[in-house]
């Protein structure tokens, strides 16, 4: 609980102390400027707020882990969805009013979970977890919209090592296997979920790991 918090306060003022006109720079993400990155954030900071309100009455069927949808195909931008989201950004026209709206639902996202029981089950995307669960999961999706973040913005502070170690660890449970110890925490996220092409050398170092990527989770 408190990784997902720090985690979502770096993240969060990482965007704050952004300038104007880094807002129509690349992100990490495929086809998304940082703008679009930044309404994305909005909508999973509603997401949160919404899932921490959505108690379930069954067992839990997912944790943190098995939450993720994996596939092999790495976004185009194409998706109807990514594509909304850029028309939801360009519509808000000034960085400052999508840093305003990031700040007011993302600041309640960050208390709800603080003001959440880890053990009460929750309800999202037809599956149920504990909130604990929930909340654990986001840190691998605030750790990857970081380093989408700063992808080419390299004057901007990256996110938290101690999310990116648990981050790593996540992606490891999810591959079944370890990345190279050689590999730092940063390069094992970004070539693990296809962010980026490892060199000949580091395929070699993957050995047979190497052919099963990317791990594409949603």
């Amino acid at each position: 609980m408190d990784l997902f918090s720090h985690s979502w306060t770096a993240l969060r003022a990482a965007v704050a102390a952004l300038p104007d006109a880094h807002f129509a720079q690349r992100s990490g993400c495929v086809g998304w400027l940082v703008r679009d990155l930044v309404c994305h954030l909005i909508i999973d900071a509603q997401d949160v707020l919404i899932t921490l309100v959505t108690p379930a009455r069954t067992e839990p069927t997912r944790d943190a882990v098995t939450y993720w949808e994996v596939g092999a195909t790495p976004p185009t931008g194409d998706d109807p969805l990514d594509a909304l989201v850029v028309r939801l950004a360009a519509a808000y026209e000034e960085p400052r009013l999508l840093t305003f709206h990031l700040d007011d639902v993302g600041s309640a996202a960050g208390r709800a979970a603080r003001l959440a029981d880890p053990e009460l089950r929750v309800a999202t995307r037809d599956v149920v977890l504990t909130a604990g669960d929930y909340l654990s999961a986001y840190v691998l999706e605030w750790t990857l919209h970081h380093l989408d973040l700063v992808a080419h913005l390299p004057d901007v502070a990256g996110p938290p090592r101690e999310g990116l170690a648990r981050s790593r660890g996540m992606l490891e449970r999810i591959a079944k296997t370890a990345f190279p110890a050689s590999f730092s925490d940063v390069d094992a996220l970004l070539i693990g979920t296809g962010r980026r092409t490892p060199t000949a050398a580091e395929r070699a170092e993957l050995g047979a790991l190497a052919d099963r990527l990317p791990f594409v989770l949603g």
